[in-house]
């Protein structure tokens, strides 16, 4: 019987041909806009928090209401193997696909870092069974608080564990891409510069989120562009997210960063990242709609800004 994943990239290919690679069926499929608009669990977790509600609780309510806002692919954050296996009812259930799936990792260290490293292939060896192609992952930070950067040595032996994990994930038909926070433009930007120059093309690919390159070098738009001309070949996933005055704005459109822009410069250099919606609310950001018109809202301006 020919399995779910085998289905998910067949059903995507053109002419029903299987696609040879997966970082090549990914850019292919994004360029022939095939790959579904995809949507973070985050946002939603944002959301629900200011309603009093708690994303993931009934899962049954949460995928009812994802189906609700017009989206048809989830980008969900794993923490356990078991996680992947409650999802996978609610994704048939309501036609959603899982094209990428987030995963942190915990990498600076080397006793956590093999430890970490053996929890996401036992996540990745589920996701597998759910078409799902990108596995995201963001090597936590020593503080999500406090601007504390990595050592030296920390970001070298973090850089030589993501070049392992990428190449078991390719083994396996998953193509790691490497996220990243705030934290990562400390002290020059050494980590994220350090891990992209020193990792292979093959195995190690860079999911861009745009406004955490904007927000860590203090709300510069200039980063974030200088990033795509540095990384663009890179770039497999884009992480969508906009600010009004450094502050995050309920739904997608213009603002801080310029998005419009950005499609142009991605058509013109040929990079076709897979799309994901992560348009979270905080503190200051206006609160006028709930989750479902929120993203009605935002998946009807990426489709116009990105030509989707």
């Amino acid at each position: 019987m020919i399995s779910s994943r085998r289905r998910f990239l067949t059903s995507f290919s053109a002419g029903g041909l299987m696609i040879p690679t997966v970082l090549h069926s990914i850019r292919e499929l994004s360029a022939e806009k095939k790959l579904p608009i995809s949507c973070s669990s985050y946002n939603w977790t944002t959301f629900y928090k200011r309603q009093g509600l708690n994303w993931g609780e009934d899962l049954d309510f949460c995928f009812a209401q994802f189906r609700e806002s017009g989206m048809t692919a989830l980008e969900p954050s794993f923490t356990t193997p078991e996680e992947v296996k409650k999802y996978q009812p609610y994704l048939e259930k309501y036609q959603i696909s899982m094209p990428s799936a987030y995963v942190n990792s915990v990498l600076h260290e080397e006793d956590s870092a093999n430890e970490s490293i053996e929890n996401v292939l036992a996540i990745a060896e589920n996701l597998k069974q759910s078409g799902t192609v990108i596995l995201v992952t963001n090597p936590t930070p020593i503080s999500w608080t406090d601007k504390i950067a990595k050592s030296d040595d920390q970001v070298m032996l973090q850089t030589e564990k993501l070049n392992y994990l990428g190449k078991k994930l390719k083994d396996m038909d998953i193509a790691l891409a490497y996220h990243t926070h705030d934290s990562e433009m400390l002290a020059g930007a050494k980590e994220i510069h350090h891990v992209l120059q020193n990792t292979d093309p093959a195995n190690v690919n860079f999911c861009l989120d745009a406004h955490w390159i904007f927000r860590g070098s203090q709300n510069s738009q200039i980063a974030v562009f200088d990033s795509i001309k540095m990384y663009g070949n890179r770039i497999i996933e884009l992480h969508i997210r906009q600010s009004k005055n450094g502050t995050w704005t309920e739904t997608f459109g213009p603002g801080d960063i310029d998005y419009s822009q950005m499609s142009n410069v991605f058509e013109k250099d040929k990079i076709r990242p897979h799309l994901v919606i992560e348009q979270a609310v905080e503190t200051g950001t206006p609160n006028t709609l709930d989750g479902i018109a929120a993203h009605q809202i935002s998946l009807k301006q990426v489709k116009k800004i990105f030509n989707r």
